[in-house]
Protein backbone atom coordinates (compact mmCIF):
# COMPACT_ATOMS: atom_id res chain seq x y z
CA UNK A 1 0.00 0.00 0.00
CA UNK A 2 1.13 3.35 -0.59
CA UNK A 3 0.23 6.12 1.26
CA UNK A 4 -0.45 9.11 -0.26
CA UNK A 5 2.14 12.11 0.00
CA UNK A 6 1.24 15.01 1.68
CA UNK A 7 0.38 18.24 -0.52
CA UNK A 8 2.77 21.27 -1.18
CA UNK A 9 0.43 23.80 0.35
CA UNK A 10 -0.83 21.27 3.10
CA UNK A 11 -0.70 24.18 5.51
CA UNK A 12 -2.80 26.30 3.57
CA UNK A 13 -5.36 23.09 2.72
CA UNK A 14 -5.64 22.27 6.50
CA UNK A 15 -6.47 26.14 7.43
CA UNK A 16 -9.20 26.44 4.33
CA UNK A 17 -10.55 23.44 5.69
CA UNK A 18 -11.06 24.42 9.27
CA UNK A 19 -12.28 28.08 8.09
CA UNK A 20 -15.07 26.36 7.17
CA UNK A 21 -16.08 25.27 10.28
CA UNK A 22 -17.70 21.69 8.85
CA UNK A 23 -15.30 19.01 10.29
CA UNK A 24 -17.42 17.09 13.07
CA UNK A 25 -20.11 19.04 12.48
CA UNK A 26 -23.52 17.15 12.76
CA UNK A 27 -25.40 15.34 9.16
CA UNK A 28 -26.79 18.01 6.71
CA UNK A 29 -30.15 16.86 4.62
CA UNK A 30 -28.33 19.59 2.19
CA UNK A 31 -24.94 17.21 1.83
CA UNK A 32 -26.82 13.92 2.69
CA UNK A 33 -28.95 14.00 -0.26
CA UNK A 34 -26.01 14.55 -2.77
CA UNK A 35 -24.32 11.28 -1.62
CA UNK A 36 -27.76 9.60 -1.50
CA UNK A 37 -28.61 11.12 -5.43
CA UNK A 38 -25.09 10.22 -6.14
CA UNK A 39 -25.25 6.02 -5.13
CA UNK A 40 -28.49 5.91 -6.49
CA UNK A 41 -26.93 8.14 -10.21
CA UNK A 42 -24.19 5.41 -10.25
CA UNK A 43 -25.83 2.49 -8.80
CA UNK A 44 -22.74 2.05 -6.10
CA UNK A 45 -23.56 0.93 -2.84
CA UNK A 46 -20.86 3.69 -1.37
CA UNK A 47 -21.13 7.45 -1.84
CA UNK A 48 -19.62 9.83 0.35
CA UNK A 49 -18.28 13.64 1.06
CA UNK A 50 -15.06 12.50 2.49
CA UNK A 51 -12.83 15.63 4.11
CA UNK A 52 -9.02 15.10 4.59
CA UNK A 53 -7.67 17.00 7.61
CA UNK A 54 -4.52 16.16 8.89
CA UNK A 55 -4.56 12.83 10.21
CA UNK A 56 -8.30 11.23 9.02
CA UNK A 57 -10.34 11.18 6.43
CA UNK A 58 -13.72 12.46 8.12
CA UNK A 59 -17.18 12.03 5.91
CA UNK A 60 -19.68 14.83 6.34
CA UNK A 61 -22.31 12.98 4.49
CA UNK A 62 -22.12 9.25 3.74
CA UNK A 63 -24.49 6.84 2.62
CA UNK A 64 -23.43 3.09 2.50
CA UNK A 65 -21.27 3.41 5.43
CA UNK A 66 -20.96 3.09 9.11
CA UNK A 67 -18.11 4.62 10.10
CA UNK A 68 -17.98 8.15 9.97
CA UNK A 69 -13.83 8.01 9.67
CA UNK A 70 -11.05 6.47 8.63
CA UNK A 71 -7.33 6.90 8.78
CA UNK A 72 -5.74 8.98 6.04
CA UNK A 73 -2.99 6.87 5.40
CA UNK A 74 -5.48 4.36 4.11
CA UNK A 75 -7.53 6.85 2.43
CA UNK A 76 -8.25 6.87 -1.14
CA UNK A 77 -9.17 10.04 -1.31
CA UNK A 78 -5.37 11.38 0.30
CA UNK A 79 -4.30 10.51 -3.27
CA UNK A 80 -7.13 12.03 -4.96
CA UNK A 81 -6.77 16.04 -3.53
CA UNK A 82 -3.46 15.64 -5.32
CA UNK A 83 -4.97 16.44 -9.11
CA UNK A 84 -7.84 18.48 -9.61
CA UNK A 85 -9.60 16.06 -12.16
CA UNK A 86 -11.67 13.11 -11.18
CA UNK A 87 -9.35 10.18 -9.75
CA UNK A 88 -10.97 7.19 -11.27
CA UNK A 89 -9.46 3.49 -9.98
CA UNK A 90 -11.75 0.95 -11.98
CA UNK A 91 -10.03 -1.65 -10.04
CA UNK A 92 -8.35 -1.63 -6.45
CA UNK A 93 -6.83 -4.51 -6.66
CA UNK A 94 -4.70 -3.91 -9.46
CA UNK A 95 -3.43 -0.45 -8.98
CA UNK A 96 0.04 -0.89 -7.13
CA UNK A 97 -1.48 2.38 -4.91
CA UNK A 98 -4.41 0.56 -2.93
CA UNK A 99 -3.71 -3.79 -3.97
CA UNK A 100 -3.16 -4.29 -0.17
CA UNK A 101 -5.06 -1.42 1.41
CA UNK A 102 -7.00 -2.96 4.50
CA UNK A 103 -10.39 -1.41 2.77
CA UNK A 104 -9.60 -3.32 -0.10
CA UNK A 105 -8.61 -6.61 1.39
CA UNK A 106 -11.38 -6.43 4.08
CA UNK A 107 -14.08 -4.43 4.31
CA UNK A 108 -15.38 -2.49 2.78
CA UNK A 109 -13.98 -4.33 -0.29
CA UNK A 110 -13.55 -1.47 -2.89
CA UNK A 111 -12.70 -2.68 -6.09
CA UNK A 112 -13.73 0.61 -7.72
CA UNK A 113 -13.22 4.16 -6.70
CA UNK A 114 -13.89 7.74 -8.08
CA UNK A 115 -13.12 10.88 -6.46
CA UNK A 116 -14.07 14.38 -7.46
CA UNK A 117 -11.80 16.62 -5.45
CA UNK A 118 -13.29 19.58 -3.24
CA UNK A 119 -11.41 22.56 -4.81
CA UNK A 120 -12.54 25.19 -2.59
CA UNK A 121 -10.08 27.87 -3.79
CA UNK A 122 -7.51 27.21 -6.69
CA UNK A 123 -5.04 24.87 -6.14
CA UNK A 124 -6.80 24.20 -2.47
CA UNK A 125 -8.42 20.68 -2.32
CA UNK A 126 -9.90 19.79 1.35
CA UNK A 127 -11.79 16.37 0.41
CA UNK A 128 -13.72 14.59 -2.44
CA UNK A 129 -16.96 13.69 -3.67
CA UNK A 130 -16.34 10.03 -4.11
CA UNK A 131 -18.21 6.95 -5.37
CA UNK A 132 -17.09 3.29 -4.03
CA UNK A 133 -18.44 0.22 -5.55
CA UNK A 134 -17.51 -3.64 -4.73
CA UNK A 135 -16.69 -4.70 -8.61
CA UNK A 136 -14.89 -3.33 -11.16
CA UNK A 137 -16.18 -0.66 -13.24
CA UNK A 138 -15.33 2.38 -15.03
CA UNK A 139 -16.49 5.83 -16.00
CA UNK A 140 -17.58 7.17 -19.28
CA UNK A 141 -17.46 11.51 -20.16
CA UNK A 142 -21.10 11.75 -19.07
CA UNK A 143 -20.44 9.79 -16.18
CA UNK A 144 -17.52 12.24 -15.52
CA UNK A 145 -19.46 15.54 -16.00
CA UNK A 146 -22.42 14.33 -13.82
CA UNK A 147 -20.37 13.56 -10.95
CA UNK A 148 -17.82 17.20 -11.32
CA UNK A 149 -21.53 18.82 -11.55
CA UNK A 150 -22.44 17.34 -8.02
CA UNK A 151 -18.95 17.95 -6.73
CA UNK A 152 -19.04 21.77 -8.04
CA UNK A 153 -22.60 21.58 -6.01
CA UNK A 154 -20.70 20.55 -2.74
CA UNK A 155 -18.48 23.18 -3.01
CA UNK A 156 -20.48 25.63 -3.14
CA UNK A 157 -22.73 24.40 -0.46
CA UNK A 158 -19.20 24.49 1.53
CA UNK A 159 -18.63 27.47 1.01
CA UNK A 160 -21.69 29.50 0.95
CA UNK A 161 -21.40 29.03 4.74
CA UNK A 162 -18.41 30.91 4.89
CA UNK A 163 -18.98 33.84 2.69
CA UNK A 164 -23.16 34.45 3.68
CA UNK A 165 -23.82 32.50 7.18
CA UNK A 166 -27.26 30.77 7.21
CA UNK A 167 -29.39 31.31 9.31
Amino acid sequence: MMTAQIPGNEAERIQALRELLILDTPPEERFDRIVEFAAEEFGVPIALISLVDDHRQWFKARFGLAVCETGRDVSFCGHAIHVSEVMVVNDATQDPRFADNPMVLGPPHIRFYAGAPLEVRPGVRIGTLCLIDRRRRALDDTDLAILMSLRDLVVSELVADVEEPRA
